[in-house]
């Protein structure tokens, strides 16, 4: 189907369709006159909606769009270029819109659609003098997928705590043999080990009223000791054989495959991961659960906010062509469309989405989103580290303590940079 759309996009608008740097560039229009535009999105549907919400802004305006889809190159890149000030026009900050790009990005607070921003994206995309970095085209809102048509043919009540999770994962490899893995993660992908440890920090170092290390963790002063905790748990998750054996090597290809097979219980992982499973096998229905409590008398939460956005390079020489596009894709059914393709909720307020998830979504609506760990309380570089540490605690070539160690010294190294 993709390819099909392509060749009718291409017939319509002359588009240029090509393989560069480990990803794909299409164009309403790829001529040197066209906004550029990378984003790093990397699912299908996703791509598709932004390829046709271009293609639509060529038909009305006039003004081409080249879309770029690095793929995994997309981070290296954006860093080359930011090194030489040479951003495209229009492009994802996925998460860093103030941290890492804020110096490139022009600011759209005097636009539209900044009426109907979004407070809980606050922390990431606006900043204290009003700076408002970037359009956000869809809203994370993170928490665990789990096989809801499992969990209920077991009886297994919805965890809202860590203990209550572990009992879960226990009674999934008792009633079924060892047959189904409690939770499956990808781990070939480092940066599958770092979202989960990303999203279980905040239950345990920042929610709870009596364990928040938020003033510690910004000023540098934090006891890297109180993340101990979190790599013993799920160093523990290993050995009592919650986690799939081939953790170190198994790859997120076979994570959607072993879900539609009734294989998995719980995962980390995107919107488009239920869709598919269940276009894979009907009869498996994937639920989304916030990240449970780790302290008592602590409630659980969505981990969340900036997914995927575009931002404007601040030295466009396109710059007022590509807010007329920001413009554009705010238009609620643009806004709509793209949040939809993610199966997730709109990054602005005045758009309703019905997705896969919605009535995941709805069941927990009184649960608070928290902004993404590492986006808020760590140094740029963190990232990296978190996955490491991570693949080398579950590979037993870290302890705990020295999985806590490493992420001291980098924390403070990184601080100082």
């Amino acid at each position: 189907m993709k390819r099909i759309f392509r060749t009718f996009t291409g017939i319509l608008m002359g588009a240029m369709v090509l393989t560069a740097c480990g990803g794909e560039s299409t164009g309403s229009g790829s001529s040197s006159n066209a906004l550029s535009l990378y984003s790093g999105v990397s699912e299908d549907a996703e791509k598709e909606a932004i390829e046709e919400i271009a293609v639509a802004f060529t038909e009305e305006t006039g003004i081409s769009v080249d879309v770029n889809f690095p793929g995994t190159g997309y981070e290296d890149q954006m860093r080359v270029r930011m090194a030489s000030n040479d951003l495209p026009d229009l492009f994802d900050t996925h998460g860093w819109a103030i941290n890492r790009y804020g110096e490139y990005t022009a600011d759209l607070s005097d636009m539209d659609w900044v009426e109907y921003f979004d407070e809980a994206m606050a922390p990431i995309l606006r900043d204290e003098e009003g700076k408002v970095y970037a359009f956000p085209i869809n809203q994370a809102k993170d928490g665990i997928m789990y096989n809801a048509t499992l969990l209920d043919e077991y009886g297994i009540e919805l965890p809202t705590t860590f203990d209550e999770w572990v009992d879960a994962m226990e009674t999934v490899k008792g009633k079924s043999d060892g047959e189904v893995t409690p939770l499956w993660i990808p781990g070939s992908n480092q940066y599958t080990i770092a979202q989960v440890l990303d999203q279980l920090s905040t239950p345990l170092l920042v929610t709870d009223e009596n364990n928040n290390f938020e003033e510690e963790l910004l000023d540098g002063s934090f006891d890297w000791s109180n993340y101990t905790p979190l790599a013993e748990f799920l160093k523990g998750l290993q050995e009592q054989g919650l986690l799939n054996t081939d953790v170190l090597t198994a790859s997120e290809a076979q994570r959607i495959e072993l879900m539609a097979q009734n294989k998995i219980a719980f995962a980390f992982a995107g919107g488009a991961f239920g869709p598919a499973v269940t276009e894979l096998n009907p009869d498996i229905q994937v639920g989304t659960i916030p990240v449970p409590a780790y302290w008592e008398g602590d409630e659980p939460s969505w981990i969340g906010g900036e997914r995927n956005t575009f931002a404007v390079f601040k030295d466009s020489e396109k710059l007022d062509e590509a807010k007329q596009f920001i413009e554009f894709l705010a238009q609620p059914e643009n806004a709509k469309k793209l949040a939809e393709a993610a199966s997730l909720p709109a990054g602005i307020t005045n758009v309703e989405t019905e997705n896969y998830y919605t009535e995941f979504y709805d069941k927990w609506a009184h649960i608070q989103i928290q902004p993404y760990f590492d986006r808020v309380y760590l140094p740029s570089g963190m990232w990296d580290v978190y996955a490491t540490t991570g693949q080398e605690l579950l590979a037993d070539t870290l302890t705990a303590e020295q999985v806590s160690a490493e992420m001291e010294s980098e924390y403070l190294r990184l601080r100082n940079q």
